[in-house]
């Protein structure tokens, strides 16, 4: 056979040919392996820019095939690698990195952030989308931009970091909530949240009894990310509840394929109050009781100087623990989380303590046709609330007077008594350290939020895709509270036990198909998307008596309440993109709901996008320091049926409430309640915002520069809202009815630059501000040009005072108040205001009335901006967060409540003590309506201060890819310091009026990272 192969190669002609090209690859083959047996072994750590290891990365010889992937800790080893190769280091989301080896056994790389990776997929309303093709006012945040530190709530994660979202956080009291508005409110009396879409489940927002803040029982470390719709475009795809916005939180998962990995934190906290309300002090109470009062108020003073407020606050300690496992069991990446909180708060006897925990795994079937995402997230919270009345009697009680009256009366606190009886008086005020150690308030809220979401990929079509999402939200809430009988507070009723409940339980039935294909035919693009969408609420809140300490019936069970609402809605939105340039994105949603009549009970909300990418344009694609310009405009309408706290689901029903115990009717020796009518509007319909927004989207130097600016417009009109009904009407004094419109317009300017981009050191800054202008349009069915407004904002002091308006041509709840005229020295003239009313063509009538008041600034800033910065040098890393306020207005009702001399003395057996303010004043009696107390809350704010140091591999060895745990630690301050002129505690208020306001408290926390 050889010999035959031979003749025939030599008759060919072709046999020296072979042989030599046999030989010259075995001499190529040889040479190559001399070489590598010549080559070194080469280790090495891979991290992010912040210093935390990276594992997952692929590290190839470049021109090869040969090449590992990073271990759990970053590391990576290499064996046989020439001195004279190059590696290629790549990672999605990352920019790759080549690196020559040279002499070097050891190679350690930071690999940045990719700008351009990172923002090819952008999640929408149930889906994703290529961020070129985004037409909508979008924006995301990822985990490592997200605010450090004792974070309790989700919220607290965003402050400060996207324009148009401004974000208030919680009073001090632990657990609180933030206040959330995306490009100011649209509504006058509904809610003015947004809507937040958990792993595609819209969850229930609306108040948990016994929780402050619904969203304080997700915990923040298990989320990836935060996206935000802002405009209408973006939003209308929710259409019934997006009239505010939506936020999507997308929680942490496992990766494919990926390692076993643990993950372990603790993080410790010190909170301590940072400033004190201004009061007088002991030796300043007694001067001012001296020269005001008469010789029974100066012998009720005391001998003992007691700061009451040093009483009632402490330094407090917390600590929050989180343990993570992720991994990938046979095509199901898994990940399982539990993390334990417990904060206690700077005012005496409050406590947060949470228990969560959260499973999510999302196998795949049918080689990767199907695919299942099951997300599981519980959550207990034990809470203890704290008596915020102590906050207000703090600043009121006597500073002569001791803490403890030295006998076990009422506790053994002291208490100002009746002389004549013992007993505690009725009209002054309590113990502020007693209200608290005597009130023993219990909670405990368990929620539990899961759903499972079937993404099904067909297999003749695999452009299309089928989407089932089945969730659920339940709740239950259990809550006591006790005062014995020997307390002050409570002691004319026998004292309190009184307990309460409430289940909540929400269902979710979605489904859509989806259809995205690239026609290159064409150089175009679709994405078109049709489903359903259905929604349960259910509440139920069984009633119980109120009854003394001892167990005495004081009040019988009233009515138990159980009500129940639904939604259902069909939607769809095409996604149309031709070159890569222009992109039209055009949505329906048609909804109803329970809570309003047949013929008003469905919705219509469209809305309409276009882009345009003109970096791809022949004109610019040569300009090397432009990366991308993109400009966008839409224009979408949304809904609001989210009703005001308190009423009925059924507001467009006649219906009939049972009277109060103490509003019975006697017949003979027998007393009945009776049954009341309540007003009601059969004709209730959606209220709507119309939404149009133009933006520029842009980046330049590779994307170290980037930012947008979005001009926006929302009018909403018919608002529901609660107004007097007419005299003589057989109905209640007010119902809820569709009436008035309000606009807010602004402006939004975001950037973002990475001035120091290198190997071993990296600065991120990050820059917004946002502008916005509120006004109400309209306030009544029938044009009334003289009515005034409705009056609101409800101050201490007094019966029934309010300082603020909602009147046509004005912001949302501006301030409603005298005008005050002050001497030559600027000194305020008691009860001298001017006299503004017309009288026919005469300015003024020599009254000084409600006619007299004026609409002077308002609770709401028109710029809130944030500044951010974080910088990385090799292990080390540093940051902080900037916010600020400008244009809130504040008024200071603890100053206008007890700052006159009239509230130190009185003939009822006690003195107050009250606001230094009144030594500058010399108020006599308060001044609650003048526009003195109303002052500028303009405010910067440093909300956080980090640094942190990555030691690294601290178990196994450093120079191997053995397995070991990586060590890293860090350093957080937040509430660092506020610059503002506001005289008050703080003049970061929801609502604009400061009273009784839970400090914020400084904190200092130390944490450890351990990665497995």
């Amino acid at each position: 056979m050889m010999k035959l192969f031979s003749k025939r190669f030599r008759r060919d002609g072709v046999t020296g040919s072979l042989w030599r090209l046999v030989a010259f690859t075995l001499l190529l083959v040889a040479g190559q392996l001399s070489a590598q047996a010549q080559g070194q072994a080469l280790t090495g750590l891979v991290k992010e820019t912040d210093g935390t290891p990276l594992p997952g990365v692929t590290v190839q010889l470049k021109g090869t095939t040969r090449g590992t992937q990073t271990n759990i800790d970053g590391t990576f080893q290499l064996t046989d690698v020439p001195a004279n190769a190059t590696l290629v280091f790549s990672f999605i989301g990352k920019t790759p990195q080549e690196v020559q080896v040279g002499n070097r056994t050891a190679v350690d790389v930071t690999l940045a952030d990719d700008s351009k990776s990172l923002n090819e997929v952008v999640v929408v309303g149930y889906g994703t989308q290529r961020r070129k093709d985004v037409t909508g006012a979008i924006s995301s945040i990822s985990a490592e931009d997200f605010q450090k530190g004792n974070i309790v709530n989700p919220e607290q994660l965003l402050a400060g970091k996207l324009a148009g979202v401004s974000i208030t956080p919680p009073s001090g009291q632990p657990g609180g909530g933030s206040t959330i508005r995306i490009r100011g409110g649209s509504s006058l009396n509904a809610s003015n949240d947004p809507l937040v879409v958990i792993d595609g489940l819209p969850v229930d927002n609306s108040s948990v009894n016994g929780a402050s803040n619904p969203l304080s029982l997700i915990n923040p470390q298990d989320i990836e990310t935060f996206t935000v719709l802002k405009d209408a475009s973006a939003a209308a795809i929710y259409g019934a509840r997006a009239a505010n916005g939506v936020i999507l939180i997308t929680t942490k998962k496992g990766l494919q394929n990926d390692q076993l990995r643990v993950s372990v934190s603790a993080l410790g906290s010190v909170s301590d109050v940072i400033k004190q309300v201004p009061v007088l002090s002991a030796d300043q109470f007694r001067a001012a009781i001296t020269q005001t009062g008469n010789a029974a108020q100066q012998a009720l003073l005391g001998t003992t100087n007691t700061n009451w407020q040093d009483q009632i606050y402490r330094t407090a300690l917390s600590g929050d623990f989180n343990a993570s496992v992720t991994g990938s069991i046979k095509n199901a990446p898994f990940r399982v989380s539990f993390g334990y909180l417990n904060q206690n708060g700077i005012l005496k006897t409050s406590n947060f303590e949470r228990y969560s925990g959260s499973f999510g795994i999302s196998p795949r079937f049918f080689d990767n046709h199907l695919r299942v995402d099951l997300n599981l997230k519980g959550s207990i919270i034990n809470n203890v609330f704290a008596n915020q009345d102590a906050i207000g009697a703090s600043v009121s009680f006597d500073p002569t007077q001791p803490v403890y009256s030295g006998n076990s009366n009422y506790g053994g606190f002291y208490e100002w008594l009746d002389p004549a009886t013992g007993n505690p008086n009725t009209q002054a005020t309590r113990n502020p350290l007693g209200l608290l150690m005597q009130r023993q308030d219990l909670t405990t809220v368990k929620r539990s939020i899961g759903n499972a979401q079937f993404d099904y990929k067909f297999h003749f079509l695999p452009e299309l895709r089928a989407n089932l999402n089945l969730g659920y939200d339940v709740s239950t809430s259990a809550g006591t509270i006790f005062v014995p009988a020997t307390a002050a507070s409570q002691f004319f009723r026998g004292g309190q036990s009184s307990q309460s409940s409430q289940t909540r339980d929400n269902k979710t039935f979605e489904f859509y198909l989806n259809y995205a294909k690239d026609l290159r035919s064409i150089n175009s693009r679709v994405d078109v998307t049709a489903g359903y969408s259905y929604q349960d609420f259910i509440r139920d809140a069984p009633s119980y008596a109120e009854l003394t300490a001892d167990g005495t019936e004081f009040t019988p069970a009233g009515v138990p309440f159980k009500t129940q609402y639904t939604l259902l809605a069909f939607f769809g939105r095409a996604n149309y993109t031709f070159n890569d340039r222009y992109t039209l994105t055009a949505t329906l949603r048609r909804d109803a709901t329970s809570r309003f009549g047949p013929d008003t009970r469905w919705g219509t909300f469209p809305s309409a996008g276009l882009s345009w990418n003109v970096k791809e344009e022949s004109f610019l694609r040569g300009v090397k320091a432009l990366s991308s310009l993109k400009l966008r405009v839409g224009y979408g309408v949304t809904g609001q049926q989210d009703l005001p706290s308190g009423l009925s689901d059924y507001p467009y029903l006649p219906r009939y409430t049972l009277s109060d115990l103490t509003a019975q009717y006697q017949f003979g020796n027998t007393y009945y309640r009776t049954l009341r009518a309540e007003g009601y509007d059969a004709n209730l319909k959606w209220e709507e915002t119309q939404a149009i927004n133009a933006a520029v989207d842009y980046a330049f130097f590779d994307g170290r520069i980037s930012g947008s600016i979005d001009v926006y417009q929302k009018k909403t009109k018919d608002l529901l809202a609660t107004i007097p009904v007419p005299a003589g009407s057989n109905l209640t004094n007010r119902v809820l009815t569709n009436v008035g419109n309000l606009e807010n317009k602004g402006v939004e300017f975001s950037i973002n630059t990475n001035p120091i981009r290198r190997e071993r050191s990296n600065l991120d800054v990050g820059f917004n501000i946002t502008y916005n202008q509120n006004k109400i349009t309209n306030l009544s069915k029938v044009p009334s040009p003289n009515d005034p407004g409705v009056l609101v904002g409800d101050i201490s002091g007094g019966t029934g005072n309010t300082v603020q308006i909602q009147t046509v041509g004005f912001p949302t709840n501006s301030f409603f108040v005298l005008r005050q005229v002050y001497d030559q020295n600027g000194k305020p003239l008691e009860g001298v205001y001017e006299d503004r009313n017309r009288v026919g063509e005469t300015v003024g009538d020599g009254l000084i009335t409600i006619d007299d008041r004026y609409r002077y600034q308002s609770a709401n800033p028109k710029i809130f901006l944030g500044f951010t910065t974080q910088y990385t040098y090799s292990k080390f890393n540093a940051g902080f967060v900037l916010r600020g306020n400008v244009g809130n207005y504040v008024y200071n009702n603890t100053r206008s409540n007890t700052g006159a001399y009239r509230n130190f003395t009185n003939a009822l057996g006690f003195n107050n003590n009250g606001s230094p303010n009144v030594l500058e004043t010399g108020f006599l009696n308060s001044q609650y309506f003048s526009d003195y107390y109303v002052e500028n809350g303009s405010f910067v704010r440093m909300d956080n201060l980090n640094i942190g140091y990555n030691f690294g591999k601290v178990t196994g060895r450093q120079s191997t890819s053995a397995r070991g745990m990586n060590l890293r630690a860090s350093v957080t301050a937040q509430n660092v310091f506020l610059i503002t002129k506001y005289t008050g505690l703080d003049p970061e208020v929801s609502g604009g009026i400061d009273r009784n306001l839970y400090p914020r408290p400084r904190i200092i926390s130390a944490g450890v990272n351990l990665d497995f």
